[in-house]
């Protein structure tokens, strides 16, 4: 487990499975991440049985639930991929812009870091605004546009923004990021 005084994270459990199969109905965050569509209740039973605990015990993947204090609501999801120390994560509708995500990927790269990885990767579709900012608040550097690492849905690798994070940098928003990757209110 992970924490701060906003938030608590933790390995998805089987109690997780309905807010998760309810937060990937959302159009946002289909449009913006691998899930399958349509997303049905065994996707998300599969996720959790499947995807999280093979990813923990094969020390591929590391898969973390957030959720508020005092609450066992999932309110989000964080990943951190060994292969390309990549991250992952989407928020649920109702907890996008409160910051949590930020102070999520936050928690999970100052882990990543006590575990020994030089640096951590992150990369979202060209548009994903939302993502964007959080990784930019995060402290990422831009490092450009290209192929993602991680195949869509079609087995194609869409164009991504593509940031880096080392262990050296401080969490303070770096300057360089294209005026279309931030969300215009």
């Amino acid at each position: 487990m992970l924490e701060s005084k906003r938030l608590r994270l933790e390995v998805p459990r089987t109690a997780d499975v309905g807010a998760i199969f309810d937060a990937c109905q959302d159009e946002q965050l289909q449009k913006y991440t691998t899930v399958p569509v349509p997303y049905t209740f065994r996707d998300a039973q599969f996720f959790v049985s499947q995807v999280v605990e093979r990813g923990w015990t094969t020390g591929r993947e590391y898969t973390w639930g957030l959720r508020e204090p005092g609450s066992s609501l999932l309110v989000g999801m964080i990943s951190i991929r060994l292969l390309h120390r990549d991250v992952g994560f989407w928020s649920a509708a109702e907890a996008r812009g409160r910051g949590l995500m930020t102070e999520a990927l936050r928690l999970v790269s100052d882990w990543t870091f006590d575990e020994g990885l030089p640096d951590i990767r992150w990369e979202g579709y060209v548009g994903n605004t939302g993502s964007a900012g959080v990784a930019r608040r995060s402290g990422f550097r831009y490092i450009g546009t290209g192929p993602g690492l991680q195949p869509d849905r079609a087995g194609r690798h869409p164009k991504c923004w593509k940031g880096i994070l080392s262990a050296t940098d401080d969490a303070t928003e770096k300057p360089g990021w294209p005026a279309e990757s931030v969300a215009r209110p």
